[in-house]
């Protein structure tokens, strides 16, 4: 039984009152808890020593009921005897609070000793206290499980919990429970003693281990950038214990990210990649025949095992990224979903950060939101902020308006830990906090390491032309590993032997590896795709696997039946009801296919034959433009209904997310989880085609250089409504110029298809090919609801995707122009040549402009006469869309053609016109010249 009883308030004082009359009389007839409290009153009201025998949850002195009992009006003599005592307890109690909330902002976290002031709350004066009152007792009910303790004894406490090397943020936490444990943890006087020897040993080899390998990089490749992790040593003891309490909490793998400081120290004393292979990167013995174009050494990933102290094994993956910091945060948190998915809980982030860069960079922001989303949670991340204090030349008053560069974690509900780097067993302390916290609360923690550069932002900077002053500072400080070596002899827990001996035999280690790399009997290999990724493949040769991409007819129809069926009792909107009665019509042949429905029976028919299916994006699951209503709500109760949930039942999974209003972010975390499900149809959709202008670096970036830059397949595919209708210069254009001028080498596939059953079927071909690239899609809005697009059941069943789709409309041989497009434009063309009785004029639709399949282009123009004039027609102005891309791969004549032209809008800095009026203008010169051009 618990013996903590609650505070007593307005409501329970009376009872109170009587339980203490009753004391008076007679002491036994209270209980023991009871009994304590009250004696505890009347001796410290004496000022006389409290002998307890357990701890008591109960506040500061009441007032004597007995004499109010007894008829005793309160005197000013009483008033003055207790109000003083009340109205001190309560100035310690907010002291108490003060140190719980602004403890930190005296914490010496910073290894350079550039002082900060503390916060006034901290000093026993602002609350009135003076010297004298540190001898005099109070009740302190949460310190020491409860008891009377001198002032001087509650501050020494708070101190040493909250104002030591560590620095705590974590009272804004709005969940009760979570600060009770974090105050527990980081108060209970047992973590805060001096580690075993096992455990300095451990910390001492590990620091042992970077410097060895920091010193010798810089005296083998003196000026060589590096980006050094010296000043920040303790990342790899901090990686080592989170490592291995990760594997004693059931992890069996670790996705990391990081950026460059620290990396190659990283990889080789924590992910295990040999030396030799990072001394080869040095060496500039490339062959790129077997290694390919590659990536700066600092960039790239790894991935390895760590097997633990207790033989438990965690696979470790490192990401590769680019110099775009923080980007590759959303990047790995993907990939650890997608391991989630596949393989359950034993899976988590640990995210390495720069100062300037997590407070600069806004995807920091995105990738935090995510991470307490339901469509993204992850488990929990670990972020550790190596905090070198400076962004290159830039002072932390320049970088941000907040006093940590943490700051944009609190966004979050989630700690916030300042440690100074230099007190590697204060790291050790909070990584085991943080690991549990993380354990227990399933949520991300951060850890501010503090530290400094040694060598400035790289090997080549000279750090004292713009901080002179801190880096005479930091000349002046020795190694890390030599302050713990000395702690460590002066406590008589290492020998100098002992210690000599690590690094001797570290030294011949690398020695040894650097030969090997000199040799040139070593050469890395091109990896094959392993795991996951066995049988799949990228590079060239797109057109070497085609697939059937049809489903029979009868399955698509049982497919439109499941999908068009509620749940009895749930009640849909009116319009919902008549959308899914319309969509029953096409499942009976009634009536055509439209798009949205295609998409829908591409995603059923996927996941019935065991596949995943995972699309998110802004506003997906209704769809932008009110089309898709994957998620069906019900309008009396608003319970929600996902019809394709119930087709995938038992065999693949169907996931739809709607997502922040984050671009970056959103699309950096699909990208992420493409690279851990090959299998799967991955899926990003921008509510607008133009939006992908915010997630240009995770295209550039990550996308579509990937495969040359890092050996990663991706088959994420992009879906970008695209069309010009009068909506505006933000509401037109996916920029399609921009994918055509980043496509070479096979590296991405850009599609553009007019009808639902060619969505179908390049939806269906993603997956089912082995040949994994990204697929770029532009998809309709007007098309969506267009007589004219749309399909029938038989155009499902059969065949497959047609990368140019001929036109059977006229008769070749009449035929003096051809024009040639792609999207929404074919139907406006369409019209018109019908308004005009154009029967010479032949409409070609590239449906895949890239790879483009130039025999398969000169086998359509074969067939009209020779030397015929091609026109490209494109709604977008003539410096954007795909004309420039097929100029400059043909010229002004396309093979089996005549003549090359184009018809486009005037070149233009913006996109389209915010003018319907205009925007009808010009659309009818569009049409005009498509058929009047010569």
């Amino acid at each position: 039984m618990n013996n903590r009883l609650p505070l007593p308030d307005a409501a329970n004082l009376a009872f109170v009152e009587e339980l203490y009359l009753a004391f008076l009389r007679n002491p036994t007839s209270v209980s023991t808890t009871w009994r304590e409290y009250f004696e505890a009153v009347r001796n410290e009201s004496n000022d006389q020593k409290v002998v307890r025998r357990g701890p008591i949850h109960l506040p500061k002195p009441l007032f004597d009921p007995e004499r109010s009992r007894a008829g005793h009006a309160v005197t000013d003599t009483d008033a003055l005897a207790v109000e003083p005592i009340e109205e001190q307890q309560d100035r310690v109690t907010r002291l108490v609070g003060a140190y719980l909330t602004r403890g930190h902002t005296a914490a010496a976290i910073d290894p350079l000793g550039i002082p900060r002031p503390p916060h006034p709350e901290l000093d026993p004066a602002f609350y009135g206290f003076t010297e004298a009152d540190l001898d005099r007792k109070f009740w302190a009910h949460e310190l020491r499980g409860g008891a009377f303790i001198t002032l001087g004894e509650i501050l020494t406490h708070l101190k040493a919990a909250y104002c030591g090397s560590i620095g705590a943020e974590f009272m804004r936490i709005d969940d009760s429970e979570q600060r009770r444990w974090l105050r527990e943890r980081l108060e209970r006087a047992e973590h805060r003693v001096r580690l075993k020897r096992e455990e300095q040993i451990r910390i001492l080899t590990r620091l042992t281990d970077a410097v060895m390998f920091e010193e010798f990089i810089q005296q083998k490749y003196p000026g060589a950038k590096s980006f050094s992790l010296e000043g920040a040593e303790s990342l790899i003891p901090l990686l080592d214990l989170t490592i291995e309490t990760a594997g004693e909490q059931g992890m069996e793998e670790i996705v990391l990210a990081m950026a460059h400081r620290g990396r190659l120290n990283v990889l080789a004393n924590i992910l295990g990649k040999r030396p030799r292979e990072i001394f080869h990167e040095f060496e500039n013995l490339v062959d790129p025949l077997h290694e390919g174009r590659g990536d700066v050494k600092y960039h790239l990933g790894h991935s390895g095992d760590w097997v633990t102290a207790s033989g438990r094994t965690v696979h470790l993956s490192l990401c590769f990224n680019p110099s775009h910091l923080e980007f590759v945060n959303p990047v790995a948190l993907g990939r650890v979903r997608a391991k989630r998915d596949r393989v359950g809980d034993g899976v988590m982030a640990l995210l390495i950060h720069g100062d300037a860069s997590f407070t600069g960079e806004g995807v920091v922001q995105e990738a935090l939101n995510l991470g307490g989303l339901r469509g993204y949670r992850t488990g929990g991340t670990l972020h550790v902020v190596i905090n070198n204090q400076i962004g290159f030349t830039t002072a932390p008053e320049e970088t941000r308006s907040s006093p940590y560069a943490t700051d944009v974690a609190k966004m979050r509900q989630i700690p916030i830990f300042h440690v100074n780097g230099e007190d590697p067993e204060a790291v050790a302390h909070v990584v085991s906090v943080a690991m549990d916290f993380r354990r227990t609360f399933r949520t991300d923690v951060v850890i501010d390491m503090y530290c400094f550069r040694r060598r400035g932002h790289n090997e080549g900077d000279e750090p004292g032309f713009t901080q002179p002053l801190m880096y005479q500072v930091i000349d002046q400080r020795r190694p890390l590993r030599d302050h713990y070596l000395e702690y460590l002899l002066k406590l008589g827990e290492v020998t100098r032997e002992e210690v000599d001996g690590i690094a001797v035999e570290r030294r011949r280690e690398l020695e040894r590896d650097l030969s090997e790399a000199r040799s040139h009997t070593y050469l890395p290999r091109r990896e094959k795709p392993t795991g996951i990724w066995t049988g799949y493949y990228g590079g060239l040769g797109e057109d070497e696997e085609e697939v059937m991409t049809g489903v029979e007819r009868a399955r698509l129809i049982e497919m439109m039946q499941m999908l068009t069926q509620v749940p009895d009792g749930f009640h849909p909107h009116p319009k919902i009801a008549q959308w899914l009665g319309r969509r029953r019509d096409m499942g009976s042949g009634a009536r055509a296919i439209d798009w949205s429905t295609a998409e829908a029976l591409a995603f059923a028919t996927l996941a019935a034959e065991g596949r995943r299916v995972r699309l998110s994006g802004q506003d997906t699951a209704r769809g932008t433009f009110s089309q898709r209503h994957a998620v069906l709500h019900d309008t009396v109760n608003g319970r929600v209904y996902v019809p394709l949930e119930q087709v995938a039942r038992g065999r693949g999974r169907i996931e739809i997310y709607n997502s922040p209003l984050s671009e970056a972010g959103v699309l950096g975390f699909e990208y992420g989880y493409s690279l851990d499900c090959p299998e799967g149809l991955i899926l990003w959709e921008a509510q607008f085609g133009d939006f992908v202008n915010a997630a240009q670096v995770i295209i550039d970036q990550f996308l579509v250089s990937a495969e040359e830059k890092w050996r990663r397949l991706s088959g994420l595919v992009l879906l970008l409504p695209h069309g010009f209708e009068g909506q505006g210069p933000e509401h037109s254009s996916a920029r399609l110029e921009r994918f055509l001028e980043l496509a070479v080498n096979d590296n991405i596939q850009v599609v553009n298809p007019s009808t639902p059953a060619q969505y179908f079927h390049v939806l269906r071909r993603q997956v089912l090919r082995r040949w994994r690239k990204p697929l770029i899609l532009m998809t309709p809005k007007s098309l969506l609801r267009h007589a004219q697009a749309v399909s029938t059941l038989d155009d499902l069943h059969q065949g497959r995707f047609r990368r140019i789709l001929f036109d059977r409309a006229v008769a070749p041989e009449m035929v003096t122009r051809v024009l040639l497009c792609s999207g929404k434009v074919y139907y406006d063309l369409l019209a018109t040549r019908e308004e005009l009785r154009r029967q010479d004029v032949a409409i070609l639709r590239l449906e895949q402009l890239y790879p483009l399949n130039e025999a398969e282009l000169s086998k359509a123009l074969a067939q009209y006469p020779l030397n015929t004039p091609a026109i490209w027609v494109q709604e977008e102005p003539a410096n954007m869309g795909a004309w420039r891309y097929l100029f400059a791969r043909f010229g002004d004549r396309l093979p089996g053609a005549g003549s090359f032209s184009a018809v486009c809008r005037p070149a233009s800095a913006a996109p389209a016109t915010g003018w319907p009026a205009l925007h009808t203008i010009e659309r009818q010169n569009l049409l005009k010249a498509a058929f009047d051009a010569h």
